[in-house]
């Protein structure tokens, strides 16, 4: 079993999004302890922003790139054949202002390429990266499980819909939220790693 654990958090070991991320690789781990693990971080690794020339390699046919174009899409078919050799992926991610931070939007920009991982047809989109299983790692400051800020929780949402649209359909989210919210702060990161405890993965 591989496992893809892309990180997201310029904190470190203090990150509680990393925390809850590799609290899922471990209880995994329990049922497959060969589980080969690899950790993409993208705050020490981030993503480029894609380019013209970025874009423009990406549509031009493979047999057809300059070498230029080919070095330009190194780090986007790396990223590509990670996914493919996964057998799960772990996306760890903090919400930023409803959201998810730019390098992780980076990387799904180089992920989510037509023709090679989702493409289109008469019937409409088919994601390409089939018989994956994907967990979210989020951390939030306020609730947005339930409650007043439900709707205003575009992180989740997002990365569900992007992950569904190229194949991986099979995603459940875990959450360590309201960090920021006194009576609710001290409690998240146990209540939120209970809940990985008890997943049947």
């Amino acid at each position: 079993m591989n496992i893809l654990h892309v990180t997201t958090s310029p904190m470190g070991n203090a990150s509680q999004s990393i925390k809850l991320g590799n609290a899922i690789v471990q209880k995994i781990k329990e049922t497959h302890p060969n589980a080969v693990v690899k950790i993409t971080d993208l705050n020490l690794l981030p993503f480029p922003h894609l380019t013209e020339n970025q874009i423009s390699s990406i549509y031009t046919p493979v047999e057809s790139r300059t070498a230029d174009q080919k070095k330009l899409l190194e780090k986007s078919d790396e990223a590509v054949a990670e996914l493919f050799d996964a057998d799960i992926i772990i996306v760890s991610t903090p919400m930023y202002n409803f959201g998810i931070p730019s390098s992780l939007k980076a990387w799904i920009d180089h992920i989510a390429r037509g023709g090679v991982t989702f493409k289109y047809s008469p019937e409409g989109a088919e994601g390409l990266v089939k018989n994956k299983k994907a967990y979210l790692a989020i951390s939030t400051g306020a609730v947005f499980s339930e409650g007043a800020y439900k709707e205003m929780d575009f992180t989740a949402s997002y990365l569900k819909a992007v992950l569904g649209f190229i194949g991986i359909t099979d995603v459940n989210t875990f959450r360590v939220e309201g960090l920021a919210i006194p009576g609710i702060s001290e409690h998240a990161a146990t209540k939120a790693l209970q809940t990985v405890s008890e997943f049947n993965f």
